[in-house]
Order: C-alpha cells, then structure tokens, then sequence
C-alpha cells in the first residue's frame, strides 16, 4: 500500500475524537449521501462472537468460492496491510480501488465527525455494491447490536461465534450484556447458527432467543460425531456424513470448520448448489494467518498466533500442550487487555519471555509493564527493544520453537519478516 493511501487512513481517523464511539447515526447520515449502498449489497453471512469470526469467514469463503459462487468480505483487523479487510471476489482491494474510493467517500461525509470503522465501513459498502458478487460474508468489528456492519437490513445468515469476556468497557462488564451486545446482528435473518458456547451463555441465548425460527444450536442440530488427529466425522441432522481435515491447527478449528459445515447444508436445503466434494476440499484447504499458524525460519519453528483474551490464551495453552513444546515467547499486548490472567494461563508452557512493546502503537503496554506481571508470575524475561533485536534472539538462540502472541497486531507487524 502505498504512502498516499496510508496518510488518507490516517486523516480520516482524526475526523473523530475517539476510535471507538459505538453508533449507527453517524454512518446512517453518510450511507444516505452515498445513496444508501448497504441496501443493495449481495446475499449477506454476518458474524458476530468474540474469537473465531475469522477463521469460519474464512471456511465459509472458501467453500462458496470453491463452488463458483462469487463472495465478497469485510474482515478486521489486519495484519500486514489494510487493503486485507476488503476482499472483492476472493482478492484483496487494489490499493488503486482503495484510495480512489477513500477519497470520494470523504469528500461525501465533509469533514463530518465519524470514526475511522465507521467510514472505513462506508468505502467497504461502496465497493461491495459495486462488484456485483454473489456473496458477502461480513465481520463485525466489534459487538454487534451497534457495530457499523449491522446497519445492513437483513442478512441470509447471522452466524454467532464462541462468546467470551473482552472488550467489556465498551460491551458490559457481564457475559449477559455482552452476548446481548452479540446478538444485536440476528435481526432481520433469515437464518441463524449459534456455535459452541459455553452452558451459561448457551442456556441464555436459547431463553433469549425462544420461538425464534430457523435456529440451530452447536451440539443439537449440528455436531461433531467423531473426532481423532487424523478426522473428524460431521453429521447434520440425517444428512449425509462429510469427512474432512481442517489444516488449521488447534481443536477449536474442528469447531469452526463444524459451523461453516452446518452453513453448508443450510444452503443446499435452500437449494443452493453445492458440492460435497467442493465442501470437504475447501475445509482441508483453508489457512488464516496468524493463527496458531506455523512457520519455519533459519531451522527453527515459529508459531504465530494473535490471542489476546482468556479464551484465546486458554486454546494455545490446550494447542502447546497437545504438541508438549515450550517455546520461547515473544509478547507484546495492547493495554487494556487482561494481560496477567493471559500470560497466567500460558505460564507453565513458556521457556522464557521477550518483552516487546508492540510497534507503533501507542496503547500497548510498555517493556517494564510486562516484566513486572512476568515477575509476578515468576515467568523468565529478557527486555526487547525493536523486531531486530526479536529476530536476532531467535536467530541466536540454541531453541527450536518460538512463539508470537498477544496481539494481532504484534503478529502483522512481524509475520512479513519471517515470510520475504
């Protein structure tokens, strides 16, 4: 992406005070200068749900490509570059396309107060109207009930993902007002899948969500039948059995390749096209950077994964184990993010620490923060200054495996170092 569009970016996210002020008004105002583009937009997935919006976006992407239906997606964050949250038919947005559009939406709003995902969602709509997919799978950026993306009208598909604490200061300090916050995108759809969730969460939703129709829960219209290290059996309801292998790592995977699943049989008894051999290709070829993904560099194995809430830490605690490795870890987190309970939950599976404080982002948690939860919990730790420095320690030291964790953002600022 070139230095123009990044100082666009940048200007636009000066047009509010905060980054985040969760509101529909304001993006409703621009969309109807726009012409309203979110009320013409394709046949639309959205997802909502704290950890795995990515990954089943991902699976449902491939698979509607895979069977040569057109599909758009919205995604956030991103790890190398912008252009990755806007995908046009299975391509990230030309940086062209971007500014080009960037450009005519802020001169629509006019110096309008708006934050920076609220217009940025604008241009999203914009191109998506444009391209004349088939598809759209949609993220929320955060929440749901007053995210940008659900100002759309009606979706085919809301999809809700595990939920857990995180970001309560803006979603409720309870789990009950931040599943409420979650199912804010569920109007209006014409079906709704719930993926595995905790029990207190699941009892709350099926009560919320009582006479609803064309509601399928984790576990009781869909399931997993089977499950080794080699496959795992899916079963929807007397449907045909699919037998597939997500390459992802980690067993929640398996849970997030079981929705995009139950989807699928969701479309083909609305008489959607497709094939199941396509499904089970696509499932086996899905990959999602950055998480629990594994590189090799100068002979060693790096795992690159961007959990920064409990349940994250509590997946790559499960994913270390299973592999019995204790890698060196790399960590930078931003700071308002449960940062003791995280590196708690992870504590016996790490060999030492680097501390980093992550790249150009001014609300991480500084070195000296770090080293004193590491202390805390009696966590080994050696202050790091920059990636250099990082990447020379790796490459010096006589480990094998490395791991990079904390934040999404820590992982997109070094994973291009580890792939040129």
């Amino acid at each position: 992406m070139n230095s123009k569009t990044n100082k666009l970016l940048y200007k636009l996210s000066k047009l509010h005070p905060k980054y985040i002020d969760l509101s529909l008004d304001r993006l409703s105002k621009l969309l109807y200068k726009l012409g309203n583009p979110h009320l013409d937009l394709p046949k639309t997935i959205h997802i909502a749900g704290t950890n795995g919006k990515g990954s089943i976006q991902s699976f449902i992407r491939n698979i509607l490509i895979s069977n040569g239906y057109s599909c758009d997606a919205y995604i956030s964050p991103h790890l190398s570059k912008f252009n990755e949250r806007i995908v046009l038919n299975n391509r990230d947005v030309s940086t062209k396309k971007l500014y080009d559009t960037l450009k005519f939406v802020e001169k629509i709003n006019d110096n309008n107060n708006i934050t920076f995902f609220e217009i940025t969602t604008a241009v999203a709509f914009v191109l998506f109207q444009r391209s004349n997919s088939e598809f759209l799978v949609l993220e929320t950026g955060l929440g749901g009930r007053l995210d940008a993306t659900n100002i759309i009208p009606k979706k085919l598909f809301s999809i809700i993902t595990p939920i857990s604490y995180d970001h309560e200061e803006y979603l409720g300090s309870t789990i009950k007002k931040i599943t409420i916050e979650k199912l804010g995108i569920i109007k209006n759809s014409k079906n709704i899948i719930i993926s595995k969730q905790k029990d207190e969460v699941e009892k709350f939703i099926r009560k919320k969500l009582s006479g609803s129709k064309n509601l399928y829960f984790y576990g009781n219209n869909f399931r997993i039948s089977k499950l080794n290290k080699h496959k795992f059996d899916f079963k929807f309801s007397s449907k045909k059995k699919l037998v597939s292998k997500p390459k992802m790592n980690g067993l929640h995977q398996i849970e997030n390749a079981s929705v995009a699943l139950a989807f699928s049989e969701l479309m083909k008894d609305q008489n959607f096209d497709l094939s199941d051999k396509r499904i089970d290709k696509a499932i086996k070829n899905t990959a999602w950077p950055g998480r629990l993904e594994m590189l090799n560099y100068k002979n060693k194995k790096i795992i690159l994964d961007g959990s920064h809430n409990i349940d994250g830490a509590k997946k790559l605690n499960e994913f270390l184990r299973s592999k019995k490795i204790r890698p060196v870890v790399l960590f930078g987190m931003i700071n308002n993010k449960k940062i003791f309970n995280f590196l708690k939950i992870i504590s016996d599976r790490i060999s030492y620490l680097l501390a980093l404080k992550i790249p150009n982002e001014k609300n991480a948690f500084t070195v000296n923060e770090i080293g004193k939860h590491c202390d805390k919990l009696s966590i080994n730790y050696i202050r790091i200054k920059n990636i250099n420095e990082a990447l020379r320690n790796i490459r010096n030291s006589d480990q094998k495996y490395f791991l990079i964790t904390g934040s999404l953002y820590l992982v997109g600022s070094i994973r291009k170092r580890f792939i040129d």
